[in-house]
């Protein structure tokens, strides 16, 4: 059990942070499903209807949920995940710098199909307070924003910005990343820890930014992240997926969303990302710097359905030789 008296447990594949002592009843409800019309497998045992009112959630559990739906695909339809208690169909988050204007930005949201985007909190232009805003472009209403901290260096300087953040436009769930020096922008994890602890306690909802390690990823998530966003690699560097072993250990150990920021060059990387069952991937450059962005972020946003449904279909086991699809007997 959590500090805050959750437990971590995974629903259908997602990640969820309950409160400790809930029913299975009461998980379903919270859900917005009639216990008495699912059926529920707990670590790969199936509980019996009549006792979902008595059996508790425990941290770790493995649940699957399960109801009669009408024919047809609906697995991606119903795919959504949740992150702080709000609830997304989109697992693409986009970044909104780079683009030659505000324009080609929102096209851009537009042909990915993201529900949030990243935004950096500078100082207002004083000079000319009515030059276009990205506000004029891209929707808050309907697009979440997601403060973040880029370009930060200290806790201090990340906390400060996050707390201005909060008071220009009420947001609590916001992107934390504190870097360690400007050549390689890996981040500082001594002094993101600290950040995460000081925003979690003010009641802010910090989806942070590391290094992908799996022991630095579960103490950001014990010091209050929401979710953990490790590199695929360098920020800005394309490079893909440098390390697929570190990022599957973070996802299995993980208790909250978990989604790759940094490194993406191309599509194939985004699916990478998503075949290891991560929950979602961030990204600005691979967008932003390509040939033609708003193709680019269409392809992204099929990578990452595409990489989202093969995780959860399940790959064939590899094998060290040659296994025929055909079968041999009554060869000609």
């Amino acid at each position: 059990m959590h500090s805050d008296g959750t437990v971590s447990i995974r629903v259908n594949g997602e990640h969820k942070r309950v409160r400790a002592g809930l029913t299975l009843a009461e998980l379903a409800q919270e859900i917005g499903l009639a216990s008495d019309k699912i059926a529920v497998e707990r670590n790969l045992e199936v509980v019996p209807r009549s006792t979902l009112h008595e059996v508790t959630v425990e941290d770790g559990d493995e649940l699957e949920i399960v109801h009669f739906v009408g024919g047809g695909d609906h697995a991606a339809a119903d795919d959504s995940w949740t992150v702080a208690g709000q609830t997304f169909r989109s697992r693409l988050i986009v970044g909104t710098g780079k683009y030659k204007d505000f324009e080609q930005n929102a096209a851009a949201v537009e042909a990915s199909g993201a529900e949030i985007v990243t935004v950096a909190v500078r100082r207002v232009n004083v000079s000319d307070p009515k030059a276009p805003m990205l506000t004029d472009y891209i929707d808050p209403k309907k697009i979440t924003y997601l403060p973040n901290t880029a370009g930060c260096f200290d806790a201090e300087s990340a906390i400060r910005t996050l707390r201005l953040a909060r008071e220009a436009g009420g947001w609590d769930l916001v992107k934390l990343e504190v870097l360690g020096e400007a050549r390689t922008l890996y981040p500082d994890m001594v002094e993101t820890l600290r950040a995460t602890e000081v925003l979690a306690r003010e009641g802010f909802k910090p989806m942070v930014y590391c290094v992908d390690d799996p022991i630095a990823a579960k103490r950001l998530e014990d010091a209050g992240a929401v979710a953990i966003m490790p590199l695929g690699a360098p920020i800005g560097s394309g490079l893909g997926i440098q390390n697929r072993v570190t990022i599957r250990l973070i996802v299995e150990g993980a208790g909250v969303p978990v989604l790759v920021d940094a490194g993406v060059g191309t599509a194939s990387d985004a699916a990478v990302a998503m075949e290891l069952g991560c929950d979602g991937v961030l990204m600005n450059t691979a967008i932003a710097e390509a040939k033609d962005p708003i193709a680019m972020a269409r392809a992204m946003k099929l990578a990452v359905e595409g990489g989202r449904i093969a995780y959860r279909a399940g790959r064939m086991g590899q094998r060290k030789y040659a296994d025929p699809s055909s079968p041999l007997a009554g060869l000609i």
